[in-house]
């Protein structure tokens, strides 16, 4: 691929990270940054992570794919010289506590003041747990996402633990490149202390953020155990599985005419899903009958054509193998170690119609020793400090017209407003967000209010000429438009990527969909449940491989994730158009992020088909568990990596020569869930209570790191915390948010000060109904 067609062309990127930091120096390789990974002459620790096949590490060859690698040796004089002259040459270096300290970070900073660090650990480099031991099961219990996920009644469930690992991430990628991007403003790097535990709690599932059952947490009627999971129901097919997600009323109406029109759900009472729920035992029956001798294809044909949205439940085997995500390019056969050929996803995101992924294996073990001649010659960096430009937030002086809806169209632009952007929400009073919607009519709620703080809001209709004119001609004052509707929707509407370049050439578009658009999966509805459901995360969510209920529906990933990432490809193609001039048309699918997340465990299910199923409660370490603790329904995972891990547990609980998990089983069973991790933890081992959402405002750990602030809102009554988007940084400067809008409210402002358009104009637009106020 040509230097040209990638984003973060010129950008040098050091990695001597952790598994994290790992892979999100891959994600910054995909981009176009040239990534150095520095290891020891015999190769990094991260080389034997399980499983290891053919002497290659999966989790390392997919972590570290489009990267070249040098040794240095951290213990010797010399190695730490060369690694120091490497890291001086870099814009962005990854590293783990160990490794920034072997290299001296802040003597390096001193002559390099504009390197930005990331520095990755479990829990930050402050507060009282910066010592504890992790692993994604442990943090999926800390972060509030266990405790809400099983069956009702039953012991929790762990999530897949690879969604904290992606989750964490792809947030220490798109600090590196805000910061990177702060930098090119003033001049000033910085380090972040970046904790996977904060990334876990604000961005798989987040309490206080855009909803989805987190809000269950959030009430004083908060339910202990978990909450029952029955908006996306799985039903048995001829040859499987397929989920349903009715939502809307147009959806239901849908449904019941698949279903014959039965007279007892003609009356409009069941436009309701409250009404649908509460008449399960009639309806459900119906629906099975129905579903039960056709084939899953059969199936998901007809639902689209009755505007239903449904999905097949697919393993992970048969995702990887189906004709959609095979055409659309998102797998492909490829080598991704040496010697080392698999089917596996290879990206995500499409730059002007190029897919910016896996582009070169993984690479062998180093045997050059580092020195600075190791970088790509290049006159001068890739992004200069402006002289004029003395700072401010980020993204000051940057418009986004916003035309996401739900989760990730309120999360992808709320991350450029909270940073400084101008974020106008451009709405329709006809197909209004669904974020919108509130249990008794109410004008705000809290998920609006927190995934669209900080922004205008400019009611206007779209689906009319004058409304496209007046568009183009905000789009001409614009730096990004940003939406996630189904591909080819922003055509249909006469806006499409060819008609905004055109009206302004540096305009960069992000469209995003469910599923990729050169597939035959393209015009599918598509929410989170049924992204999951066809991308094998349902399937590995559940007690046992051979369970038929899965336990996924109380999460709305991969949204906040994929948002996020969202995020990270315009960011990342606003410093391109800082280079080139030249704008970008970006498309990416929640279902290719969903892909991409689980690559290490994709190429495994390559290599060795039918090996990777749910494993449950038990995890894939050596030994782990959920284990009950003293007091009602209270948890703890506790989770041992190593043989020598397993011998210390027995040697805490006593275990002897008896069963180990009866013995974990007895002594967590006198003890608190705080008091099972304490313990652990004192003898270096991976255990965590399970923490329920309202807890994580008392954790100590995240009020050590500032991980919330408090946010209000005119039409609340009480004020509501939400992440604190600095966090992490050593200096970030962000502007005072106003609260999020009313649909319309900054019509007019945007109208006179913008479109420059005088008072009897926009009296006229109004009255047309082509724009339109509260």
């Amino acid at each position: 691929m040509a230097a040209a067609e990638l984003l973060l062309t010129g950008v040098r990127v050091a990695d001597l990270g952790d598994a994290v930091g790992e892979a999100a120096a891959r994600l910054l390789a995909d981009l176009g940054a040239e990534t150095l990974k520095i290891e020891p002459p015999e190769g990094a620790r991260t080389r034997s992570d399980e499983p290891v096949i053919g002497g290659h590490s999966l989790p390392y060859s997919v972590r570290n794919a489009n990267k070249s690698a040098l040794g240095a040796d951290l213990t010797t004089p010399e190695g730490r010289a060369g690694a120091q002259a490497l890291v001086a040459e870099a814009d962005i270096v990854f590293l783990s506590p160990a490794t920034a300290e072997a290299i001296e970070l802040e003597k390096i900073r001193e002559t390099r003041p504009g390197l930005v660090a990331v520095v990755s650990s479990p829990f930050g480099v402050t507060g009282p747990r910066r010592e504890w031991q992790a692993t994604g099961r442990t943090l999926l219990a800390l972060s509030g996402a266990m405790s809400r996920s099983g069956r009702p009644g039953a012991p929790p469930l762990v999530p897949p633990e690879q969604l904290a690992t992606a989750t964490a991430t792809a947030h220490a990628a798109w600090l590196a490149v805000v910061a990177y991007t702060q930098c090119t403003r003033t001049g000033l790097g910085q380090t972040i202390d970046l904790s996977h535990h904060e990334a876990v709690v604000t961005g798989l599932d987040p309490a206080f953020g855009v909803q989805g059952s987190a809000a269950a947490g959030r009430s004083g009627k908060f339910r202990r155990g978990r909450p029952p999971a029955d908006s996306y129901p799985i039903y048995r097919c001829a040859d499987g599985f397929v989920r349903l997600c009715l939502l809307s009323k147009r959806q239901w109406r849908g449904m019941f005419g698949w279903l014959g029109e039965p007279a007892e759900f003609a009356d409009s009472s069941y436009d309701s899903i409250t009404a649908r729920v509460a008449a399960a035992d009639r309806l459900e029956p119906l629906i099975e009958a129905l579903f039960a001798e056709r084939t899953a294809a059969e199936l998901v044909d007809e639902a689209a054509t009755r505007g239903v949205p449904l999905a097949q439940v697919l393993s992970l085997g048969e995702a990887l193998a189906a004709d959609h995500f095979t055409k659309a390019g998102t797998v492909a056969r490829t080598e991704v170690a040496p010697g080392l050929t698999a089917t596996v996803p290879v990206g995500y995101l499409a730059a002007d119609g190029h897919l910016l992924g896996l582009r070169t294996p993984s690479p062998g073990v180093p045997t050059e020793i580092a020195s600075n001649s190791a970088w790509t010659r290049r006159a001068e960096p890739a992004h200069q400090a402006s002289a004029t430009d003395g700072g401010g937030a980020p993204f000051a002086g940057l418009r986004v017209l916003d035309l996401g809806v739900i989760v990730f169209g309120a999360e992808a632009g709320r991350a450029f407003a909270d940073l400084g952007a101008d974020v106008i929400k451009v709405e329709s009073r006809t197909y209004p967000d669904g974020l919108r919607q509130t249990r008794r009519g109410e004008a705000m709620n809290a998920s609006f209010a927190w995934g669209n703080r900080g922004k205008r809001s400019l009611g206007l209709d779209l689906r009319t000429d004058e409304g496209k004119r007046l568009f183009i001609d905000l789009v001409r004052q614009s730096d990004v438009v940003l939406s996630n509707f189904k591909p080819g929707t922003l055509d249909s509407l006469g806006i499409g990527f060819t008609t905004l370049a055109t009206a302004n050439p540096g305009i960069i578009v992000l469209e995003s969909s469910a599923f990729s658009a050169d597939g035959p999966w393209a015009q599918r509805l598509g929410y989170g449940p049924l992204v999951r459901a066809a991308c094998g995360v349902t399937s590995l969510w559940k007690y046992a491989a051979d369970d038929i209920a899965s336990w996924d529906g109380v999460t709305v990933f991969p949204d906040h994730v994929a948002a996020r990432l969202g995020a990270l490809s315009v960011a990342a193609a606003l410093l391109a158009r800082s280079r080139d001039g030249r704008g970008r048309h970006l498309q990416m699918a929640q279902s290719d992020v969903v892909l991409h997340q689980l690559a290490d465990l994709a190429l495994l299910e390559s290599l060795r088909p039918g090996s990777v199923d749910a494993v449950g409660n038990r995890g894939r370490e050596v030994f782990g568990g959920v284990f009950a603790c003293a007091g009602d329904d209270e948890w703890c995972v506790i989770d041992a990596r190593t043989t020598e891990e397993v011998e210390a547990l027995r040697a805490v609980v006593g275990a002897g020569e008896w069963d180990l998990a009866d013995s974990v089983a007895v002594w967590t069973a006198v003890r608190s869930p705080a008091e099972v991790g304490e313990e652990l933890q004192r003898h270096r081992l991976p255990g965590a209570p399970m923490l329920r959402l309202p807890e994580l405002l008392d954790d100590p750990q995240l009020a050590h790191r500032g991980t919330y602030t408090t946010l209000s809102h005119p039409l609340l009554e009480q004020t509501l915390p939400a992440e604190d988007p600095t966090a992490a940084y050593e200096r970030l400067e962000v502007p005072a948010l106003g609260p999020a809008p009313l649909a319309g409210s900054d019509t007019e402002s945007v109208c006179r000060e913008l479109l420059e358009l005088d008072q009897g104009r926009v009296a006229d637009l109004l009255e047309r109904g082509v724009v339109f106020v509260p």
